[in-house]
């Protein structure tokens, strides 16, 4: 209880609170609209808005060996909760010991060491140990602990339920629009910029900037795509690989690396944010480094032509 608590009341507001709770991987439409909700409630009942996120998926701890991607680093997902007008967010570490803790003892906890007045959740949410805190059940724990539950409404989209499972599989199908449409912005990337192979400037003659990102970060089918790399906050137009870049590497890792146009900066060191708005192409095996410095001069102008419509069609809008 000691180290929950003491992550709880690190981010705990001056006085009672409305609260969410989840993992919110990839503050997608249907989280947002969840949100909306909570925000409006807490308006209505004069509490502060709590989000309560787990700072690592439960599946990491309890099935390890189990494939997991994430849509968003951490780093990404506190940000994106709190430009949705919230905040207050307080992300907790998910252990062996808070996965065996009852909905009672989680609930209790979020009482005690929160402030705990409000609770908002999805229609399907459950939480505590062997997934026993369904609603009705925290319902009935509210009815003892002093708080109110409301079950916020299901969100749709084109008929379909908007889950983080959606978007992984758009992402992994490489359709970026699609992913765009259910996380209402663009997919995005963000992390350090690390040395790769040394390749891009000598050789190829296309210094790129290569993004190191964590080994749960989901990305995009391989292929080529327009991007908008953002640094100390400018925005630049690159063109962005992701893949095992098939002509040097039979079987390498998969590695992002952006071609900033007109920029002629050193990057090393320094974080930015990728923003995916087109796939150009899928990944391709060049025999030759002229067929493949060729192909990336036409993916530069491709690169320009699809951040002008887009920018086109998002003014038009």
């Amino acid at each position: 209880m000691a180290d929950l608590c003491a992550e709880l009341e690190a981010g705990r507001p001056g006085g009672p609170a409305a609260l969410t709770f989840g993992v919110f991987d990839g503050v997608h439409l249907g989280h947002l609209h969840l949100l909306r909700q909570l925000q409006e409630d807490a308006r209505e009942r004069g509490l502060t808005p709590v989000i309560v996120t787990l700072a690592n998926h439960p599946l990491s701890v309890l099935r390890p060996h189990v494939p997991l991607v994430l849509i968003s680093s951490l780093r990404e997902r506190l940000a994106l909760l709190r430009s949705a007008g919230v905040d207050h967010v307080i992300p907790i570490t998910f252990t062996k010991e808070l996965s065996l803790r009852t909905a009672e003892g989680f609930m209790r906890a979020l009482c005690d060491c929160v402030g705990l007045s409000h609770f908002v959740a999805g229609p399907d949410f459950v939480l505590g140990h062997d997934r026993e805190g369904t609603l009705p059940v925290l319902e009935a724990l509210g009815e003892k602990l002093g708080y109110t539950v409301r079950a916020a409404d299901a969100f749709s989209l084109d008929g379909a339920p908007v889950r983080s499972t959606a978007v992984r599989q758009a992402l992994s199908a490489g359709d970026i629009e699609g992913a765009q449409r259910l996380l209402g912005r663009p997919f995005a990337l963000d992390g350090p910029v690390v040395e790769g192979e040394g390749r891009g400037d000598g050789l190829l003659g296309f210094p790129t900037a290569n993004l190191g990102l964590g080994p749960l970060q989901a990305l995009p089918a391989d292929g080529i795509y327009a991007t908008w790399l953002t640094v100390d906050g400018k925005r630049y137009p690159a063109a962005t690989s992701v893949g095992i870049k098939p002509t040097f590497h039979e079987d390498g890792p998969r590695v992002v690396e952006a071609f900033v146009l007109d920029f002629h900066e050193n990057l090393y060191g320094r974080h930015v944010r990728i923003e995916f708005v087109k796939r150009l192409r899928g990944q391709e095996r060049f025999a030759e480094v002229d067929a493949l410095v060729a192909q990336m001069h036409r993916d530069v102008d491709a690169t320009r032509d699809a951040l002008a419509q887009a920018a086109a069609a998002a003014s038009r809008a």
